[in-house]
């Protein structure tokens, strides 16, 4: 009897245990134990907010469901503030590489800049030091000073490259005059000093070289100035875009799309791809406005990076300063007769009286120039000791091999942000309503106006924020259109500070664009019975010192340097004085 009692015995208690399995296992399935791990670990809020098994909220206002729920109102609300957070710091972390690079690049253009002007302002003053120890003390002041205008120019200052140039000249030319012109004659006064300060681009002792230099100058120095300003605004423009502000509308469709789904209970499973493209361009609708003046500002940039070693390179242009500066030296010297002609009839009789058994004009003093000296001014010199030499090269290529990659980064940002573990592409994925096998929505392009048809949400107006970046970025493409150095044929680019134009295709001899010797002219208006001229980079008339004697009419010499034939250009007079020349 108690055989038979037994196994009905065992076979209740396998009822009883089986009864209890499911009721466990049933309870376990009902829980919000996994949605309050999550809730947890990724610091949305308080664990209190979390219910331990789901129920109702009929105050839900995003994450609406008919059946049991893990959400309560503040739960959404504690969601809205993560999804921000969450999607801010997804977007700077993308911009974080792009940021870097260019402020990166500031620093490294800047400090390879600044080595190029300090490495070729003391190879300009190694000239003084070397061929013309008479000038070497005096002159040394006026080339950092031009040097210094040139660092300002490059870094933005409103300063002029032409007015620091035609500066330099009016500085250095009672320097040469009284020094190897006439190295005889007494120290010059302070007042006829200024005089031939202020007569020089009238009495033009230097030749073209003046007006060549600035030219030169201008075109190379743009580039680099253009260049610093364009990595100033795209710094400023990644600045605003980390602190653009995500809609009400944005939060919580991104709450739909990532946390609706965990209260169900399923918070492994991951939006659909198109889903998540539809929110992502709904969200970044007026950060992807600037996708179209980005691509033209990288474009900008090629342009300008491209034109630092181009037709008028930076590297090669400030060294040919030295060259240039020797060539305007070389040229007073080569016309100092004519020279101490007109200075006379302008300034006064700055000259010693000559011997009573001295006759003619006195002789023209040429100082020997070492070989790098003495390259034409077209072929700038390339010293070998430049410690940064080709570096400018070798960063512009760097630069732009990177910046390159990043042409389509606003269009892209809403596709990066849906990769990786956000979405999945195969098997289920979450459609914002329920566990689906695809997306079956209209996925919507780009840009505010795709974001009409955009069915999972609604985009009301661009960003205040990112409009005024966006407008800032236009106008900054729009005044560089045409004016990169290459380009500089199809529109005139005025130097900002200097307001004057580019120099004109026409030249005349108020440019001072005579440079063979075969005629030099004193220009002037006749003002009364004096001189003017103009300042550079001005339209007011310069006056003649009071102390000059006022000549009668404009002083114009017609003929031609001693010792050189009619005709003879200024090359070939270099060339025949070069053969004469004899080492001390």
């Amino acid at each position: 009897m108690s055989r038979g009692i037994f196994p009905r015995v065992k076979l209740c208690w396998m009822l009883v245990t089986v009864a209890l399995l499911v009721k466990v296992s049933g309870v376990k399935t009902h829980s919000c134990h996994e949605v309050k791990t999550t809730f947890q670990m990724r610091q949305i809020g308080p664990l209190k907010w979390v219910p331990e098994t789901p129920g109702t909220d009929a105050d839900l206002q995003i994450c609406k469901h008919k059946g049991p729920t893990c959400c309560t109102r503040k739960m959404e609300e504690s969601y809205q503030v993560a999804v921000r957070r969450e999607t801010l710091q997804n977007i700077r972390s993308y911009s974080f590489e792009l940021k870097y690079l260019i402020v990166g690049h500031i620093s490294s253009f800047q400090d390879t800049f600044q080595s190029l002007v300090s490495f070729t302002m003391n190879h300009t003053s190694d000239l003084f030091d070397s061929t013309y120890e008479a000038l070497s003390e005096d002159a040394g002041s006026h080339v950092s000073e031009l040097f210094t205008d040139i660092a300002l120019f490059i870094h933005g200052a409103n300063v002029s490259v032409e007015s620091a140039v035609q500066r330099f000249y009016d500085d250095l030319f009672p320097l040469v005059y009284a020094r190897l012109v006439n190295p005889g004659m007494a120290a010059l006064s302070a007042e006829l000093a200024e005089c031939l300060r202020m007569t020089r681009q009238d009495v033009n002792p230097f030749g073209p070289h003046p007006r060549a230099l600035a030219q030169e100058l201008t075109r190379a120095l743009r580039a680099g100035r253009g260049l610093s300003q364009a990595l100033a605004v795209g710094a400023e423009l990644l600045n605003a875009t980390e602190y653009a502000a995500l809609s009400r509308d944005c939060a919580r469709a991104l709450v739909r799309m990532q946390y609706c789904s965990h209260c169900r209970g399923l918070t492994l499973i991951k939006p659909c791809v198109g889903y998540c493209l539809n929110v992502m361009r709904g969200c970044l609708a007026a950060l992807s406005e600037l996708d179209q003046p980005w691509r033209r500002y990288v474009s900008v940039l090629e342009g300008l990076t491209d034109s630092l070693a181009g037709a008028h390179d930076l590297e090669l242009a400030l060294l040919g300063i030295r060259n240039q500066i020797n060539d305007a030296v070389l040229y007073t010297q080569l016309h100092g007769p004519r020279l101490s002609t007109i200075v006379d009839k302008v300034c006064g009789q700055l000259t010693e009286a000559a011997p009573a058994t001295t006759a003619g004009p006195p002789p023209v003093t040429v100082t020997p120039v070492t070989p790098v000296t003495s390259t034409p001014a077209s072929t700038s010199p390339q010293p070998s000791d430049h410690p940064q030499q080709g570096q400018l090269a070798h960063l512009r290529r760097e630069f732009m091999g990177y910046i390159q990659r990043y042409k389509s980064f606003f269009a892209a940002l809403p596709e990066m942000l849906c990769e990786g573990e956000m979405v999945v592409d195969d098997f289920s994925c979450w459609s914002g309503e329920d566990v689906v096998q695809s997306y079956s929505g209209r996925v919507v392009g780009n840009g505010l106006q795709a974001q009409r048809q955009n069915p999972e949400m609604k985009v009301r107006g661009p960003d205040s924020i990112l409009l005024e970046v966006k407008d800032r970025l236009e106008r900054f493409n729009q005044e560089m259109q045409g004016k990169t150095p290459q380009e500089r044929d199809r529109g005139a680019w005025l130097e900002t500070g200097s307001g004057t134009p580019e120099g004109s295709a026409d030249c005349d001899d108020e440019d001072g664009c005579q440079g063979s010797g075969d005629e030099a002219e004193v220009h002037g208006e006749r003002g009364g019975d004096s001189v003017v001229g103009k300042e550079p980079g001005s339209d007011t008339p310069r006056r003649t010192p009071p102390h000059a004697p006022r000549p009668k009419d404009a002083v114009k010499v017609t003929g031609h340097a001693p010792a050189f034939a009619p005709g003879l250009t200024l090359p070939a007079a270099c060339l025949l004085a070069a053969l004469h020349w004899r080492p001390h």
